[in-house]
């Protein structure tokens, strides 16, 4: 009995206290009882205790919002692991996940998105991160309003209608409408305004349709290199839309590809290079007017990728399977960010991202915190790019010169 009673009240001290703000200890709530690793719990708690005893701020039920996020932003870097963060309602991110993680927050969609609980955002297809106090455009979606309107990746974003960017804010309530981008291409350039629509986005169906229109045919020494890029492997389609562009659409006539797999996020199928490396043959029905249907598309023609630091989780476990069948990387190491999340709505609808699973590939390969290293290193430095890619043009180089080898 003894014993019991000892084990329960270790069990009680080592519980995180709580702060009385509903949202700060349901943040901590469900990381005690869903994160992963057992082992991170003393920190964590550790952690919380230095949050909710903080001599001169100390998070309470009257604590601002600036404050609790704080918080919860710290309590979660304690846990020292990817797919864990803490997203407000301003962010694209937020958007993004809602609905590569619409269904462990079906319950609560047509709420936050009436009225038929279909996520969207306000936007044009353009993603910025900062620098220095400063926001450049760090990913512009094939297809989309800031694409058509010439925004290049790199460009330094100055303002929007004339009033800081901020992600969501700007494009508010001017959906069908167009705004003024202001922006710098060159640090001591002149700035320049361009007018860009304003859509209402659903990111999933943005992402199907953004790979199919990344795909791209270039001429190297008479030869066709295809491109396309694999903004994330979450959406329904996303390797359908690249197997329709190999097997019947834009590139079916490519002599080898570049596979651009720096994505926004990971998701799907941990088998989605088989598309490339599989065993199993190509397979299609053709019906009696001659109409074929492609049910196994496999690409036996060479291969190219292209990974960097956006390349994670699932995107991740697609360049390790390149790799290890002698498809050549170029780039930036991967995020190292291979776990198994899942999302929450905290109390006040902003969405809590918690790892619930570690992940291996094969006896015991680990690529959280490591991440698939490049065979062809190249850096890429953000501002002021102006649209270059030199890890691209690495690649498609690469691909010229095996094609000129036979």
């Amino acid at each position: 009995m003894l014993f019991f009673l000892s084990g329960a009240l270790a069990l009680q001290a080592a519980e995180p206290p709580r702060s009385g703000n509903k949202v700060f200890d349901r943040a901590v709530e469900l990381v005690v009882k869903n994160f992963h690793d057992a082992s991170a719990m003393d920190r964590f708690t550790e952690a919380v205790q230095r949050e909710v005893h903080d001599p001169r701020t100390p998070v309470t039920a009257t604590s601002q919002d600036a404050r609790v996020n704080a918080a919860i932003g710290t309590v979660l870097a304690s846990l020292q692991a990817s797919h864990t963060g803490h997203f407000q309602p301003d962010t694209i991110d937020y958007f993004e996940l809602a609905d590569v993680f619409r269904f462990a927050i079906r319950d609560d969609l047509r709420r936050l998105f009436p009225p038929d609980g279909d996520v969207r955002y306000p936007g044009i297809g353009m993603v910025a991160r900062q620098g220095n106090g400063l926001w450049f455009v760090s990913d512009v979606y094939d297809g989309s309003p800031a694409a058509r309107a010439g925004i290049l990746t790199g460009d330094e974003i100055i303002s929007v209608d004339g009033a800081p960017y901020r992600q969501i804010a700007s494009f508010r309530d001017k959906v069908g409408k167009q705004v003024e981008v202001k922006l710098r291409r060159r640090p001591d350039a002149e700035p320049v305004t361009l007018k860009v629509q304003v859509e209402s986005l659903r990111p999933l169906p943005m992402f199907e349709k953004a790979i199919a229109d990344s795909a791209t045919l270039f001429e190297r020494d008479g030869r066709k290199i295809g491109y396309i890029r694999l903004w994330t492997l979450a959406a329904r389609n996303s390797m359908g839309a690249v197997a329709e562009a190999l097997a019947e659409g834009k590139l079916k006539d490519a002599d080898g590809l570049v596979l651009d797999l720096r994505g926004r996020w990971g998701g799907g199928s941990s088998d989605a290079a088989e598309l490339f490396v599989g065993d199993t043959p190509p397979f299609r029905l053709v019906d009696r007017d001659g109409e074929t249907m492609f049910a196994n598309v496999r690409w036996r023609r060479p291969v190219v990728a292209i990974i960097d630091e956006g390349s994670r989780s699932g995107l991740e476990v697609f360049a390790y399977a390149l790799k290890v069948n002698k498809v050549p990387l170029v780039g930036a190491r991967s995020a190292g960010a291979l776990l198994a999340g899942r999302a929450f709505l905290l109390p006040d609808d902003s969405l809590l991202e918690i790892a619930v699973s570690d992940a291996i590939i094969g006896d015991n390969i680990r690529l959280e915190g490591s991440g698939v290293q490049p065979d062809i290193p190249v850096p890429f430095s953000l501002p002021y790019a102006a649209g270059a890619d030199p890890q691209r043009e690495a690649a498609i180089e690469e691909m010229r010169r095996i094609l000129a080898r036979g």
